[in-house]
């Protein structure tokens, strides 16, 4: 409701969407898992591919093919791993970031082929879209891709964005039950992933800090540095506090 105590129509529409599209991946999903469990699918690795493809239907003749266009996703991003060229291929029907899970499987599965393609796609999104876009349910099988493709392609720049891209999913429905649901190789994904942050967060405390001058120069420079070790302390809870909720031992 709004400040007045009218009702947020806007709102109201786009809480129904979201609610439909997570009643309708859940039905897919369903439908899909007892198909795979009729057809006695031999491995597990099987099965959840079946259950990931669900939403997935045969390409038209209209459908346009190989139509690809540069963007700039996001320079500040681009500096670690990536090449010289910090623009990504990015295929034309990404023209507009999703608003809703619905839009995101589409864009997810069948627009963006690599690991940085879809490193890039989750930084731009950020953790504030991706836990309004996710806040009835993470599909079944994200969160482990979302694990892989961060840590895998992970740069020093990029570390608070990670951070709370992390703290975002962790705020959805179901999210210790999809942490259950993780593979080994995902939860061993997942334990690179928050090695690589506190690596990236001990490199103030590695690289050693200059002794303080004396006299009232030292005075000056100790609010400083006192600053700095708490900032780097908060961080560290906090990398220490998503470890827990990933069970990451």
């Amino acid at each position: 409701m709004e400040a007045d105590g009218a009702l947020d129509h806007a709102a109201l529409e786009r809480e129904l969407r979201a609610a439909v599209a997570a009643d309708e991946r859940r039905e897919r999903e369903n439908e899909a898992k007892l198909r795979a469990v009729r057809q006695r699918v031999p491995s597990y690795e099987e099965f959840r591919n079946i259950v990931l493809a669900s939403h997935l239907k045969p390409l038209e003749k209209k459908d346009k093919m190989g139509e690809r266009k540069n963007v700039l996703w996001n320079p500040c991003a681009v500096h670690a791993k990536a090449p010289q060229a910090s623009d990504v291929e990015m295929p034309q029907e990404l023209d507009q970031l999703p608003r809703t899970s619905a839009e995101f499987y589409r864009d997810w599965r069948r627009c963006l082929k690599s690991g940085r393609e879809k490193y890039q796609f989750l930084l731009e999104l950020g953790g504030k879209a991706l836990g309004r876009i996710f806040q009835a349910d993470l599909g079944f099988g994200l969160l482990g891709e979302f694990l892989t493709v961060l840590a895998e392609n992970i740069c020093h720049e990029d570390r608070d964005a990670i951070l709370q891209i992390l703290q975002s999913l962790s705020g959805t429905k179901r999210f210790g039950l999809n942490v259950d649901l993780l593979s080994e190789a995902e939860k061993e994904s997942s334990r690179d992933l928050f090695r690589k942050l506190q690596n990236m967060g001990g490199d103030y405390r590695t690289a050693g800090h200059p002794s303080r001058p004396a006299g009232c120069g030292a005075e000056r420079e100790a609010p400083l540095m006192d600053s700095s070790l708490q900032r780097e302390a908060e961080e560290e809870r906090r990398v220490m506090e998503l470890r827990k909720r990933y069970q990451v031992n």
